[in-house]
């Protein structure tokens, strides 16, 4: 499921093959906008990237987030299994990032 939108300016840009973002999902990405713009007022867009590979105990989930700011974008992420933890720990990541470039 590929899910397109517009929040406060910014354009959020959500891959996930194979894999439906829940409604709780998409409020959590919007958060993690929130939580990046106490840091940074130029997000032009968010693309966020889950992945879901192998099946049973052999499986991975990959949640991967690019923040498009001026300059060059910054990039995390980070495996696991919960989505929404996984969402946050991207967020963090990428404000270490926004913090360490300024």
């Amino acid at each position: 499921m590929n899910y397109t939108e517009n929040y406060k300016g910014v354009k959020i840009d959500v891959q996930s093959p194979n894999l439906d973002v829940s409604q709780e999902i998409q409020s959590e990405i919007r958060n993690c906008i929130n939580k990046l713009a106490k840091f940074t007022n130029d997000i032009n867009a968010l693309d966020v990237y889950f992945k879901s590979e192998g099946q049973g105990g052999t499986a991975t989930t990959t949640v991967g987030m690019r923040v498009g700011i001026p300059g060059p974008d910054v990039f995390a992420e980070e495996k696991g299994e919960n989505w929404v933890g996984m969402l946050k720990s991207v967020t963090d990541k990428n404000i270490r990032q926004i913090q360490k470039n300024k």
